[in-house]
């Protein structure tokens, strides 16, 4: 594909550095010398200096020939107009990066798709949006869902005392026959491997274990491995970034008691008077007496959401010290993402990751209805949207020649969501989730074509 990215910043240059790892054409466009200089250095991609809602621009990009044309500058207005402008010069699809929530709210009203915008993605709404399903779902590690939670993806550490441990998957099968839920990827303690399950793979202590789960089966999930899914009430929220504005907004909309502190005095009270809801302290939140005094130690939930990594990832862990079972943690710095196992944060969140997952699923073959990169593990999870065409309809999914390094988590069909095993027959229209590494991406794509 020939994709054209507007927009040499941190959302940019993550997704170019994603995209030029898979043999994309990627034509790079910013402004800035020194963002496009790094990224000539460090990316085979072309790059482009210019402001790329000049025509002539994105005519020597070739704006004619590209599949994808993607919007990530800061500007929100500029990633608008490069959409529309881009459109008209012959570009198929068109992606924009936007802060203004009510775009995507009204998108279908006010028609974007006339002006030539395919799609809207906010970074700061996708954060907010997964902080709530992970304290809906406290008691695991990550969580995603699949046509509004017919299917979740949800992930924990196996401890010792979980029921599987110490048997293969095919063991722990015929042992809880009427379980809800299915192991799609595993990666061993200590070890940067994951691994894609089959009959004989083990179950082991400290395993980073993940599942598709249907209704009920996180709850079953729960019971078998020893943890509390305990319901989470009362949030703190450090920062009063827009994802904390945003967090602090919807999870006091949905009946969470918030508590929202912000160092910045002027913004904490604009924050007061747009948030009724929310209880807006002027202070700093590094501040362990403060803290204290907002009974910190009360916490169902403390989320770090400032602009510097190193204060939330610290501000988690003193949480953690003060008694909070769940602890989200905003990081910038993908490297960071190894170390969320060894210290002892639950969750840790990246505006570019999710931005990244939102926008993969249009480069993807097939009809990619939904896609996202498990976190910290070398896999993609994609739904598929089965069509009659599609080699994989009307057969049995035993019958179907997968990947070994690929693996079905679970079947949608009429909005239910279904774990699959072998006798399972797939039909036009059901939609599939699959699980697989980088390397059998391309044989599970043509599956579905």
């Amino acid at each position: 594909m020939k994709i054209i990215i507007a927009g040499a910043g941190e959302v940019g240059f993550h997704l170019a550095k994603l995209l030029s790892y898979e043999s994309q054409e990627i034509t790079l466009i910013d402004t800035d010398r020194d963002s496009l200089s790094y990224a000539d250095n460090h990316l085979d991609i072309k790059v482009l200096k210019g402001d790329a809602t000049s025509i002539a621009i994105l005519k020597e990009a070739k704006i004619d020939r590209a599949d994808l044309l993607i919007g990530v500058t800061a500007s929100e207005t500029t990633n608008i107009t490069v959409c529309v402008l881009a459109k008209q010069l012959g570009a198929k699809r068109t992606i924009a990066r936007i802060s203004n929530t009510e775009f995507i709210t009204h998108k279908d009203e006010v028609g974007f798709t006339r002006f030539g915008i395919d799609e809207l993605i906010s970074p700061e709404s996708l954060a907010a949006a997964e902080i709530e399903l992970l304290l809906n779902q406290s008691a695991f590690k990550d969580s995603y869902e699949f046509e509004d939670g017919a299917l979740t993806m949800v992930s924990l550490k196996l401890s010792r005392t979980a029921g599987f441990v110490g048997k293969t998957v095919k063991e722990a099968a015929e042992l809880f026959s009427e379980i809800h839920f299915v192991p799609i990827a595993i990666q061993r303690f200590g070890t940067q491997y994951t691994i894609i399950p089959r009959g004989d793979t083990e179950f082991r202590e400290g395993d980073n274990a993940v599942f598709i789960t249907c209704a009920g089966g996180g709850e079953e999930l729960c019971k078998m491995t020893g943890k509390m899914n305990t319901p989470v009430k009362d949030v703190m929220i450090l920062g009063g970034s827009k994802i904390g504005y945003k967090t602090g907004r919807d999870l006091s909309a949905n009946g969470f008691n918030v508590k929202l502190i912000e160092n910045n005095k002027e913004i904490a009270f604009d924050l007061a008077d747009d948030l009724p809801k929310v209880l807006v302290i002027n202070g700093d939140g590094r501040n362990v007496e403060l803290l204290e005094e907002e009974n910190i130690s009360d916490m169902d939930a403390f989320i770090s959401v400032t602009g510097n990594s190193e204060t939330n990832i610290m501000s988690c862990l003193m949480a953690k010290s003060k008694g909070v079972k769940k602890t989200i943690a905003l990081v910038e710095n993908m490297d960071y993402f190894e170390l969320s196992q060894s210290i002892g944060i639950d969750t840790l969140i990246n505006k570019k990751l999710l931005a990244a997952n939102n926008i993969f699923r249009y480069i993807r073959k097939g009809e990619v209805v939904a896609m996202t990169k498990l976190n910290n593990m070398n896999a993609e999870l994609l739904e598929f949207r089965v069509k009659s065409t599609s080699r994989i309809c009307n057969k049995l999914i035993k019958d179907v020649k997968f990947p070994r390094s690929a693996i079905v988590g679970g079947v949608i069909r009429n909005g239910e969501g279904l774990i699959a095993l072998g006798g399972f027959r797939i039909e036009e229209g059901d939609y599939i989730v699959v699980c697989c590494l980088p390397r059998s991406i391309k044989e599970v794509e043509k599956l579905f074509l």
